[in-house]
């Protein structure tokens, strides 16, 4: 009769262990890297507009002022600016290109 009753206990123990365990999440798999895309297209699609919104008015406050050798000394240093970094892009993908092409 004690065994039947330890067992009992046991067994309604174990299961109410089991049913704690059943409701407890399972851990998502480990992130494999950083979506390098979504950063790019994130900066692309949110920051640079603004960046560039800001510049402009910038640009119009000093040539309502009268400052136009600064504007287009401004101006055109923004313009080699997006010249260095469309030719970075560029060679990353290139870059990219040639290094599938080599080790493939």
């Amino acid at each position: 009769m004690i065994a039947t009753e330890s067992v009992e206990a046991v067994w309604s123990g174990a299961t109410h262990a089991l049913h704690a365990l059943a409701l407890v999440p399972l851990a998502e798999p480990a992130p494999k890297g950083i979506d390098t895309n979504g950063v790019v297209t994130f900066f692309a699609s949110k920051i640079a507009p603004i960046l560039l919104a800001v510049l402009g008015v910038i640009f119009i406050g000093r040539a309502s002022r009268g400052e136009i050798s600064k504007v287009l000394t401004s101006s055109a240093i923004a313009i080699v600016g997006l010249a260095f970094i469309a030719g970075a892009a560029t060679l990353f993908f290139v870059g990219d290109y040639l290094i599938n092409l080599i080790f493939e």
